[in-house]
């Protein structure tokens, strides 16, 4: 979503890297990360594509070796094609017991929502419907989405865009689940299909927020179970509105109502490079879960005196088990 206007080496480094270097910070890295908004088959295909010759040849490989030893407690993937991809219920049936969770998640909690996502509007039919509310009903689904309007790419015509964000809305509503919202330069017709069709107290994550202060604001005041989520992009030099609205909810008097995400394989955090000066000037290819602490590091200097990164996991992770149950 973010952009990033610096001139990038065209030079991706070792596989290595990928796997980050320890925390300065103790009471950072002590906190459990939760990744609210992660896309693993994206994620893994991003990583099989970019190093022909990696030693991972699975998703679970993947999450076991990735995020060994980086205190990863829970991730929510997000699963948002039209046509619904089949994967989705090999992945989440292989974490319905504590045992399978240890031994092919490396102990990780995986959970995940199910919808269409804006751009793949105009493919949302009767068939497709039918097979995310068969998702719903999976005992490791948490919720609906991503859906919502994004107007920047227009991917699909705008009319079909509300009408397919309405239509699950209301499935949604109806099945009481937690939603997950995509909106991008939307923000009139997001606010009035969400007061229109969904109740004040129903639980929601405007997914890597990147809209107007003024537009967060007005929606976390309707809607008193409503959540910002916080991506790298709020690292990038192009992206102000992020760090504004989290600025603003830090001073209020519940503090930031945020939730961490890495909306994985996009958006790796910039202040992480900081960690990383052997690889100056080049780019990693691919965003991943253990990347979470140095977002939490960056909002956290955004939100000023008194908070800091551990403060901030610790609050987005009070607040994802408030929105999805996930702790």
């Amino acid at each position: 979503m973010g952009k990033n206007n610096k001139k990038k080496s065209n030079v991706i480094p070792a596989e290595t890297y990928l796997r980050l270097p320890p925390l300065a910070d103790a009471s950072l890295a002590d906190q459990p990360i939760i990744d609210t908004h992660t896309h693993l088959v994206s994620t893994f295909s991003t990583y099989r594509s970019k190093y022909k010759n990696g030693t991972l040849y699975t998703i679970h490989d993947f999450v076991r070796e990735m995020y060994r030893d980086r205190n990863v407690r829970a991730i929510v993937d997000v699963w948002c094609e039209a046509p619904v991809l089949r994967t989705w219920r090999e992945l989440a049936d292989s974490a319905l017991t504590a045992e399978d969770r240890e031994q092919k998640w490396g102990g990780i909690d995986y959970w995940f929502v199910m919808g269409v996502h804006p751009h793949d509007a105009k493919s949302y039919n009767d068939t497709v419907e039918a097979s995310i509310l068969e998702a719903m009903a999976h005992p490791r689904c948490v919720g609906w989405g991503e859906m919502g309007l994004d107007y920047h790419y227009d991917n699909s015509p705008r009319a079909i865009q509300q009408e397919v964000f309405i239509r699950q809305l209301k499935h949604a509503v109806r099945l009481g689940k937690p939603l997950t919202i995509h909106t991008r330069e939307a923000e009139a017709d997001t606010e009035r299909i969400l007061m229109e069709h969904v109740p004040a107290d129903h639980k929601i994550h405007i997914h890597c927020f990147t809209d107007s202060p003024e537009f967060a604001q007005r929606l976390l005041r309707h809607f008193c179970n409503l959540y910002i989520g916080i991506t790298g992009v709020i690292t990038y030099s192009t992206n102000l509105n992020t760090s504004n609205i989290v600025s603003q909810m830090a001073m209020s008097d519940g503090g930031p109502r945020i939730l961490l995400e890495t909306d994985a394989p996009f958006m790796v955090p910039s202040n992480l490079y900081n960690s990383i000066p052997e690889i100056k000037g080049s780019r990693l290819p691919l965003c991943h879960t253990a990347m979470i602490p140095w977002v939490a590091e960056y909002t956290a200097g955004k939100a000023g005196h008194p908070w800091n990164g551990a403060d901030i996991m610790k609050r987005a992770n009070e607040n994802a088990k408030t929105v999805y149950g996930v702790q």
